[in-house]
């Protein structure tokens, strides 16, 4: 998180000078059972995740603070911003753990309504603490547009990502059209997707209001 003339920028937030790698650094590879998918030509342990999907490059503009710096591209996440924040369920403002004894606390758009306790959430959105919950509410375009709901989750497992997908065809390495679908980590053809965001299911959470919630400690 940064403060500047912008206010508060988060962490995830996308920044002038971040540029994503060369298509020409990619190749074919193989995994452990001799399936062919996609890779670097200098891939290093840090470009796959924990479940061994491959993900975008993206430089990082990084401040004396340690923190990313520069002016926010707002509309644009970076992968491996989002991708930390969602692995180790930290909030996305700030970099601080979201997990409480209460729950994981997450934002999501009312534009498909206000889910039931029985409904199944996949989300793209990495958690927020409670101190930067309220903010990120009421600054987030597409949630001042269409309103959010709070959901407090006691369970957050992976699911997936989202990212382009790739096929070797008699041209080399060619990108497909990439619909934004999320992929399940069981499916194999995360081999050849090009990861930018992950997912988590979100399962036994209580809908609940920012203003009822005890401020940060």
């Amino acid at each position: 998180m940064n403060t500047t003339q912008h206010g508060v920028i988060p962490y995830i937030t996308g920044r002038e000078g971040e540029e994503a790698d060369s298509f020409l650094s990619l190749r074919t590879a193989f995994d452990l059972k001799g399936n062919t998918r996609l890779g670097y030509w200098d891939e290093t342990p840090e470009d796959r995740d924990v479940r061994g999907v491959l993900w975008a490059r993206v430089s990082q503009s990084i401040g004396a603070d340690r923190l990313p710096a520069g002016e926010p591209k707002w509309r644009l996440i970076h992968p491996s911003r989002q991708r930390e924040c969602m692995l180790k369920l930290k909030c996305q403002v700030c970099v601080a753990p979201a997990r409480t004894p209460e729950g994981i606390l997450f934002l999501e758009s009312k534009k498909q309504g206000i889910p039931t306790p029985s409904s199944t959430i996949r989300t793209a959105q990495p958690p927020l603490c409670r101190r930067h919950a309220r903010m990120a509410a009421q600054r987030c375009p597409y949630l001042a547009e269409h309103g959010h709901v709070a959901l407090l989750a006691q369970s957050a497992r992976m699911y997936g990502v989202i990212g382009t997908p790739y096929a070797y065809t008699s041209k080399g390495i060619q990108a497909l059209a990439a619909d934004d679908v999320p992929i399940a980590y069981e499916d194999p053809a995360l081999r050849w997707v090009l990861a930018s965001q992950m997912l988590r299911t979100l399962r036994s959470f209580t809908v609940v209001d920012l203003n009822d919630l005890a401020p940060a400690a």
